[in-house]
C-alpha cells in the first residue's frame, strides 16, 4: 500500500493517516533528526519498551515515562537503584516490564561510559550507522523491518554494554530519530528530516 490521503488532503504513510496522536507524531516527530543526549536515550527506551506492543501504547504513555524516568536524564536514570526498579515495576502508568526496566538502567550507565568518547557519543555511535545509500520505500510493502546497518548498531551497542537493543529495535530506532527518512516515496512528510526537533 502506498501513501494515502487523510480528510485534510495531504498524503501520508497509512499508519498515520486517521486524525489523532499517531497523525500528529508522523507529521511533526517520525524521521526528524533528534538533538541531546536525553533525546537520544528517551527514544532508545521507547523503542525498547515498544517491543511486541503498538507504538500507540507507548506514544499514549510517554509523558508518564518522561515522569518515571526523570525525565531520560542519563545521570539520574544511571543512579536508580533496586528501589526503583520496584518503583517502576509499581507504576500502573507506564509498562511495567522487569526486563525493559532494568535494562533501561543498564543502558543508562553503558551511556554514561560511552561519554568517554565524548559528550555526544551516543548520538555520533548510531548516526555512523546510516546507511549510504538510504532506502526509498513507493509502498508499505517495500518497507524494512531490519537492515545490514541496524544489525552493526545493534553489536556496538551491545558491546558497549547496552542491551534491548535487538537489529529490529534499532531500525526503528533509526527510523524514529531520523538517521534516514523513513516515509514512503510521495508521502507529504517525506523530506522532513531537517526539521527543527520538538
Amino acid at each position: 500500500m502506498g501513501p494515502t490521503t487523510g480528510d485534510d488532503g495531504l498524503a501520508r504513510c497509512p499508519w498515520g493517516d486517521a486524525a489523532g496522536p499517531m497523525r500528529t507524531y508522523h507529521d511533526l516527530e517520525w524521521g526528524v533528526r533528534l538533538a541531546g543526549e536525553s533525546a537520544w536515550f528517551e527514544r532508545l527506551t521507547l523503542e525498547a519498551f515498544q517491543s511486541g506492543l503498538s507504538w500507540a501504547t507507548i506514544l499514549a504513555k510517554r509523558p508518564a515515562f518522561r515522569d518515571a524516568f526523570a525525565g531520560f536524564d542519563v545521570d539520574a536514570v544511571a543512579a536508580f537503584d533496586a528501589g526503583d526498579v520496584e518503583r517502576l515495576m509499581a507504576d500502573a502508568a507506564i509498562v511495567r516490564n522487569r526486563r525493559k526496566i532494568e535494562a533501561t538502567l543498564a543502558n543508562a550507565r553503558a551511556a554514561v561510559a560511552l561519554r568517554e568518547d565524548g559528550d555526544d557519543a551516543l548520538e555520533r555511535l548510531v548516526l555512523a550507522h546510516a546507511p549510504d545509500v538510504p532506502p526509498s520505500p513507493r509502498t508499505t510493502e517495500e518497507q524494512q523491518t531490519t537492515s545490514p546497518e541496524s544489525l552493526a548498531l545493534s553489536k556496538a551497542l551491545k558491546t558497549r554494554g547496552f542491551t534491548f537493543v535487538g537489529p529490529t529495535t534499532m531500525f526503528a530506532l533509526m527510523e524514529a530519530s531520523g538517521v534516514f527518512d523513513p516515509h514512503l516515496v510521495g508521502c507529504h512528510a517525506r523530506g522532513a528530516i531537517s526539521r527543527v526537533p520538538r
